[in-house]
């Protein structure tokens, strides 16, 4: 086969294929305005015969007038007035429908993309297809609520068009089939480019993604002492005017060859009319039919030609709509490995015997480098353990797998003897607090900031005071105008922004709240000094006296707290004690503390 026919052949059967999406999408309109829908479909249903009864009112009308008859001619110009301004109201209502329709479509695919989204696995949000995917899928939730109004718009054109069209056919069926046959290569031809289009889009889509990363280097206030201390600002502006250029280049070729062959394609289909009403216009001048019946004739002509127009380039159109519709569906249809299986166990309340990592391995997926390696040892309860070792030795991806936020490759972590992998997983992080050295700064209020760590207790002030005391976040509250309520962040008007080590302090009043049997710190207070440090961790010790602990800290000084200090290094646990027996020892730890307390004398 013609590799050009392939093309046209595979894209016209992925266009109907993708048609399959509407059912799912259709429920899901349903479901976001249970009431609307049937109002809508029953105005577009009346609005569909309005043109019909309109134009037979006008032909009784001629024959009056033609025949000088004045009965009823009242009566008949009364339905008249009455059919316009049914079709106005409808029209109208059908317009307030579909924007109400469109509002509830796009809230309820935001929060169905947003509860979806919080399912799925953190390695799919760290994968760049899976983020393709993921932005196309959100942009579905605005970019394609056109498509339901066309939906409508499809019902209503193909009623019209069968009430039409039953008074063509009943005069010429070979009427009828001529503007048929003059209308599908101009569908052919829309549709085709339309998926040309969709092809371009998908292909764009990395594009589009570095077009708002740049957008956001260029203008944020995160970058913007780096963007002028090291004068990037024309690189990006480049940068940025390169990548648009190639897009805008490309939608220019599309639009110049959809202009071309339209425009070809459409005058076909206005043959294929004109050439039926000029048979009419003939019949009519040898008096084969009355001027009544030519105009209703003509009238049902002139609608069934552009019934039959739109009506395939509304198809045209939805069918573009499902193809991009795929990528919403396939993002539904994206499932998390990290889940609770059937009969998971809850939570051990108490913790008894605490974690035991078992022979565990770990390498990320795409990576053949494995971070951790036949990693063995113990988290007794209620012990405190600190991780030590260099950047990269697997430190924070063991917090991940404890966590549960991944599986181990190989080997499994045990808690009070059973498999993490068979507990209830929501049940376990609700005994599980974390704080990452990259924790979130959320532009809302400073309540919000603290309350994160426990929803529930958001509006609870004396134990979010309680929590910032103990994370020494107590004097940002008191500096701040509005206390907890004030939002944070220059995002929105009103905003107060907060210094690296403030931001840390709020961070870690998250913890604090937060009401877990397991604490874990993951180098949290990198932005504090090193007095502010000793001081949160003398705070933190006393928040854990009866928890489990883990905390990751490159300064040596503050680890002497932990029960218990491990060295990760090369994947594996290096060497573990406290910190005399370890400085004793003489092995990796004490040489990396001999390296620091040199800075300071």
């Amino acid at each position: 086969m013609v590799p050009a026919i392939k093309e046209q052949l595979y894209s016209f059967q992925g266009r109907v294929g993708a048609l399959r999406n509407l059912w799912p999408v259709l429920k899901l309109v349903w479901n976001s305005g249970p009431l609307l829908m049937p109002p809508a479909i029953g105005l577009r249903l009346l609005a569909a015969l309005v043109p019909l009864g309109a134009l037979w009112v006008a032909k009784l009308i001629i024959d009056h007038v033609v025949h000088g008859s004045t009965e009823n001619i009242c009566w008949l110009l009364g339905c008249e007035f009455l059919l316009a301004v049914t079709g106005n109201i409808c029209g109208r209502a059908i317009d307030y429908c579909d924007v109400r329709l469109a509002d509830e479509f796009t809230r309820e695919v935001s929060l169905r993309i947003m509860r979806h989204a919080s399912k799925l696995d953190l390695q799919s949000f760290e994968d760049p297809v899976f983020y393709d995917k993921l932005e196309r899928a959100r942009v579905q939730a605005t970019d394609r609520v056109g498509m339901l109004s066309g939906v409508g718009r499809l019902l209503q054109q193909s009623v019209t068009l069968i009430a039409l069209a039953g008074g063509v056919i009943a005069y010429s069926p070979v009427l009828f089939l001529l503007l048929v046959l003059c209308v599908i290569p101009a569908f052919l031809g829309e549709s085709h480019y339309a998926f040309v289009g969709y092809n371009l889009a998908h292909r764009l889509t990395p594009v589009r993604r570095e077009l708002d990363y740049l957008r956001v280097l260029g203008t944020s206030k995160e970058s913007a002492k780096e963007v002028k201390i090291f004068g990037l600002a024309d690189y990006l502006r480049n940068r940025f005017d390169q990548l648009t250029g190639t897009v805008i280049r490309e939608n220019k070729l599309l639009s110049t060859r959809r202009l071309a062959v339209g425009s070809a394609l459409g005058m076909l289909g206005s043959s294929g009319y004109y050439s039926a009403y000029a048979l009419l216009v003939y019949r009519a001048a040898n008096g084969q039919m009355t001027v009544a019946e030519l105009t209703f004739l003509g009238g049902a002509l002139l609608g069934c030609a552009n019934q039959l127009s739109m009506l395939f380039s509304t198809f045209a159109s939805i069918a573009d709509q499902a193809l991009f519709l795929t990528d919403l569906v396939d993002f539904f249809a994206v499932k998390p490995r990290i889940r609770s299986r059937a009969h998971a166990l809850p939570a051990p309340r108490p913790i008894r015997d605490g974690f035991e990592f078992r022979k565990v391995s770990f390498n990320y997926p795409g990576a053949s480098r494995l971070v951790l390696n036949n990693l063995n040892f113990r988290i007794e309860a209620g012990e405190r353990i600190a991780l030590v070792g260099e950047n990269g030795q697997g430190k924070t991806t063991l917090v991940k797998l404890v966590s549960r936020l991944y599986d181990p490759t190989s080997g499994m972590i045990l808690l009070d003897g059973a498999d993490l992998r068979d507990y209830d997983i929501d049940d376990l992080h609700r005994e599980i607090g974390v704080i990452f050295q990259d924790f979130m700064r959320y532009d809302l209020p400073a309540r919000d900031n603290i309350g994160v760590g426990r929803i529930g207790a958001r509006d609870d002030d004396f134990l979010l005071h309680e929590a910032a005391r103990k994370s020494g976040a107590y004097e940002v509250l008191n500096k701040l105008p509005k206390g907890l309520d004030q939002v944070l962040g220059r995002r929105f008007e009103g905003g107060v922004d907060l210094s690296g080590g403030e931001w840390q302090k709020l961070a870690l009043a998250r913890a604090c709240l937060r009401d877990s049997q397991v604490l874990i710190l993951d180098e949290p207070t990198a932005s504090l000094d090193a007095a502010a440090e000793a001081e949160v961790f003398e705070q933190f010790a006393e928040l854990t006296h009866d928890r489990t602990a883990l905390f990751i800290s490159h300064r040596l000084s503050t680890v002497k707290i932990a029960d218990r200090i491990i060295v990760i290094e090369g994947g594996h646990v290096r060497e573990q004690g406290t910190h005399n027996e370890l400085l004793n020892h003489g092995g990796r730890y004490a040489r990396l503390f001999e390296l620091q307390a040199a800075n300071y004398r």
